[in-house]
């Protein structure tokens, strides 16, 4: 037998008016038809359509501004939409705003009873679950102080443990998965984990790729508030990836005094045949070249690179120095810096290549993200590294 749906979005879109005349005199000055031109119809959602069945995990994806929060907000009520249909079946959760409902002279106690109850938990319900609420939180001897006194980093870990107390069928998650220390978002991983196990549904806004990739099992990515594909979850990171490529690449850092030799471009290509490269396999080779022009004679300078997340981690960088690589004196022109990783060993996602060069008189110019490249995705392990790792006995 198939799953139940629990969420049916049907040509579902929301228009919000955008006034320019933010003060009540100016509205007062364009009452009638003048005022028309001091407002503008934004589209966040247009026309989308989607079902989603018991026991998925479903991460929204889409570039800023994309829609992807509108829509989890009209799932889960929150808005309404201005035309369409939205269905919904079960106990829902949203993980949206935490700490919404939260009155900052109150007790973390006093806050628990009042945010579940706006959560649909009955006081019984609270009773039951609020020692477990609590324990989650991490708060401890903190729980009966006013909750303006609190960290916001206490705040944010009592609101989350409120609302994940809910035992919701539907648990729709917005951009919170990172509150709090290393330890409580591992935490808050494993309860969302721990749903998935009992089957309850779960619908995620997220920017971060690798946590898409880690929890669902089926991506909609949405790109000016509609929805640009609908299927596995690691085909829709290579379509938000390709959306968002023409938007990152190619920013240059220079100094103020212009610098004998600059980065003018990056690619990144396949050591087979040097044809420009997108995409290739956990261990397998990659070079890349870096285009520099030079507008004086150099005879010494320096020149590195960095392999970046897109959230701007560094997991490689080097330069000349460091590999012990002395570099011959340029002539004014157009040359080319050639690098070569014999294995990557870089983990599925995708990255971003940059590069610099520093000239004899200390002038450093950059080309940040000058080139991407994607990894692609295996099922043997998960982060930014890739090893070859078997089980070798069991005792």
């Amino acid at each position: 037998m198939s799953a139940p749906e629990v969420v049916r979005v049907d040509g579902v879109s929301k228009r919000f008016i955008v006034r320019k005349d933010n003060t009540l005199k100016e509205r007062v000055i364009h009452l009638g038809a003048m005022g028309r031109k001091h407002r503008k119809v934004y589209t966040a959602v247009d026309d989308v359509s989607i079902s989603i069945t018991a026991g998925t995990t479903v991460g929204l994806l889409g570039p800023n501004g994309s829609g992807k929060s509108t829509l989890l907000k009209l799932i889960g009520g929150i808005v309404s939409p201005s035309t369409g249909t939205v269905q919904t079946r079960g106990r829902m959760a949203a993980l949206l705003e935490l700490g919404a409902g939260f009155h900052p002279d109150l007790s973390g106690r006093e806050n628990v009873f009042l945010n579940a109850s706006i959560l649909g938990m009955t006081r019984a319900e609270t009773e039951r679950q609020f020692d477990s609420i609590v324990e989650f939180s991490g708060i401890g001897d903190f729980i009966d102080t006013q909750v303006k006194f609190y960290s916001s980093g206490m705040f944010v870990r009592l609101a989350f443990a409120v609302a994940i107390h809910t035992d919701p069928d539907v648990l729709l998650v917005d951009e919170v998965l990172a509150v709090g220390d290393e330890a409580f978002q591992r935490k808050c991983m494993d309860k969302v984990v721990q749903f998935q196990a009992e089957g309850r549904t779960i619908i995620i806004v997220s920017h971060s790729a690798g946590q898409i990739a880690e929890l669902c099992d089926r991506a909609i990515v949405l790109d000016e508030g509609r929805v640009i594909f609908d299927g596995a979850a690691d085909e829709g990171i290579s379509v938000l990836r390709e959306a968002l490529e023409g938007r990152r690449t190619g920013t240059a850092v220079r100094e103020e005094v212009e610098p004998s030799v600059e980065v003018a471009s990056i690619r990144a290509l396949d050591p087979h045949d040097g044809t420009p490269l997108k995409s290739l396999t956990p261990g397998d080779p990659l070079e890349f070249e870096v285009a520099l022009t030079v507008r004086s004679p150099v005879t010494v300078w320096e020149t590195g690179f960095s392999i970046d997340t897109p959230q701007g981690q560094v997991v490689l960088s080097t330069n000349n120095v460091r590999l012990a690589r002395e570099l011959p004196p340029l002539s004014p022109g157009e040359r080319l810096v050639r690098y070569r990783i014999s294995d990557t060993h870089l983990g599925s996602g995708q990255y971003y290549l940059n590069a610099y060069v520093l000239d004899g008189d200390g002038h450093n110019h950059a080309l940040g993200q000058g080139a991407f490249f994607a990894v692609s995705k295996v099922d043997e392990n998960l982060g930014t590294v890739w090893a070859d790792v078997s089980i070798v006995e069991v005792e």
